[in-house]
């Protein structure tokens, strides 16, 4: 029996062993097909180059710097700023991968549908499962560090919100009422359709670079080349656990590969969107980790605490500016959590068509031509999670599932290449296979950094995502069912 089997077959009689089920391939001809098949209605193609630029940074730029800076500051101490670009590199190793992926399969479903096409149904199962992982947990993550920051916006105008409402349990509180209310504010924003979002990030996505702008000009202001003496006080070993926990500050790349079948022109626009938004996010990220250290001893970096604000206030001494940066922040990191939960559910629209997670999930509304209730489903699981778990364990377990599903982009890159020459692409990655195996290597690298815990956590993810494969998806899977 082949392991590529178009899904548009007849269901056989007798199911194929488990064997022979993981490793069937999605043909990639059968992508194009995947909406009419559905019967769904399907996705408007609204968005060009710009936007999809601006989706890459805006579920990007902001997170790593507002956010998980204070978490990677004591693990890294002043050598932060090498960790931000150790981790862009792995970043962009694993880019020149994706843009030619997106330009070979541009569809929605991002790494999870380059694994269905090139390692077959099991593989493309845990791409899709950490992919999950990967993004409504990044999103709980940053609406978390967003939480902090409205809370340091209110505290100047002495409107500060108890601990109970500001914090989740293992953090001295009850829920993260603002983490929460940001998730929700995210997901309604996304009902009427991608374009509607779309605006809504680019608008996002200036304020936020004209903030970090802002910071670097304030922060050099009070600039003292001594605070970055010692440079790496924990040596390589700190500096790799500050990349790794910084890694899903770069998967804003990966959000734009899902709005493949909503681009007008998925092949030409994705891998150009995705290596410019990249090299951007890496610069502005090491500038303001530069400015930041050289405006404040690394020893003064805490985790739970709004750093930027904290620095520009201690600068200028004025309230109101810590105010108004605050808000701003909070506004910026709002593009993070829309950009991403709008990834997510288009991922899952990709898993529904095939059949491994439940229909509903890529339901698609007739008026909207969006997944309504894929989107209120994940949006409230997510607001949930946000407002209930703290902020470093979320981190690291995105960062895990980040780095799991961008080395199985390396190795999609290098299958294709093999057995599919013919294939047109539109972007080749340079330097072919040294790339993507570099890609790989360090994406494997900064997995075993990561502590024991998150190793555990990890590990226990994938064991529910097996049982949830046995238990539903094999026996829906629409690839599997074909004979």
């Amino acid at each position: 029996m082949p392991d590529d089997v178009a899904p548009s077959s007849p269901a056989p009689s007798v199911r194929p062993s488990l064997g022979v089920q993981l490793r069937r391939r999605k043909p990639l001809e059968s992508f194009a097909d995947d909406q009419e098949a559905s019967g769904q209605p399907a996705l408007r193609r609204t968005l060009g180059v710009w936007h999809l630029t601006a989706i890459s940074i805006g579920a990007t730029l902001g997170t790593g710097i507002l956010v998980v800076l204070g978490t990677a500051v004591p693990l890294a101490g002043p050598a932060v700023w090498m960790a931000f670009v150790l981790a862009g590199v792995a970043a962009l190793l694993s880019a020149l991968s994706y843009a030619e992926m997106a330009g070979s399969v541009p569809v929605s479903g991002s790494s999870y549908s380059y694994a269905y096409a090139t390692l077959g149904e099991g593989l493309a199962w845990v791409c899709g499962w950490c992919l999950v992982l990967e993004y409504a947990v990044s999103v709980a993550a940053v609406a978390v560090g967003a939480g902090q920051y409205v809370n340091e916006a209110l505290d100047v105008v002495g409107l500060a919100l108890p601990a109970a409402l500001a914090d989740p349990p293992g953090a001295g509180g009850l829920l993260n009422l603002p983490a929460a209310v940001l998730v929700l504010l995210a997901t309604v924003v996304l009902l009427p359709g991608a374009r509607e979002g779309a605006w809504v990030n680019t608008v996002l996505v200036v304020v936020k670079v004209g903030l970090l702008v802002f910071f670097v000009v304030v922060a050099f202001s009070a600039f003292r080349s001594g605070n970055f003496e010692p440079l790496a006080p924990m040596g390589a070993a700190g500096v790799s656990a500050a990349a790794s926990r910084l890694f899903f500050s770069y998967i804003g790349f990966d959000a734009a590969s899902t709005a493949g079948e909503e681009a007008r022109d998925a092949r030409r626009d994705l891998p150009r969107a995705i290596i410019a938004s990249i090299v951007i996010i890496t610069v502005l990220y090491v500038l303001v980790a530069v400015a930041a250290i050289g405006a404040r001893p690394w020893t003064e970096f805490t985790d739970g605490e709004a750093t930027l604000v904290t620095i520009v206030a201690d600068i200028t001494g004025q309230p109101w500016v810590a105010f108004l940066f605050a808000v701003t922040a909070v506004a910026a990191i709002a593009s993070v959590v829309l950009t991403v939960l709008y990834g997510q559910t288009r991922i899952f629209v990709a898993m529904a068509r095939d059949g491994l997670v439940p229909r509903v999930l890529g339901r698609v509304s007739p008026r909207t031509r969006t997944p309504v209730a894929g989107t209120l489903i994940v949006g409230g699981a997510v607001a949930l999670t946000a407002a209930l778990v703290p902020l470093g364990a979320l981190a690291d377990a995105t960062s895990i599932g980040t780095l799991f599903a961008f080395a199985l982009v390396n190795v999609s890159v290098i299958w294709l290449r093999r057995n599919r020459p013919e294939l047109d692409r539109t972007f080749r990655v340079p330097l072919y296979p040294v790339v993507p195996v570099l890609g790989f290597a360090a994406c494997v690298l900064l997995m075993v950094t990561l502590g024991w815990v998150t190793w555990v956590a990890f590990a226990l993810w994938m064991v529910v995502g097996t049982a949830v494969y046995l238990g539903y998806g094999r026996r829906h899977s629409v690839v599997g069912r074909a004979s």
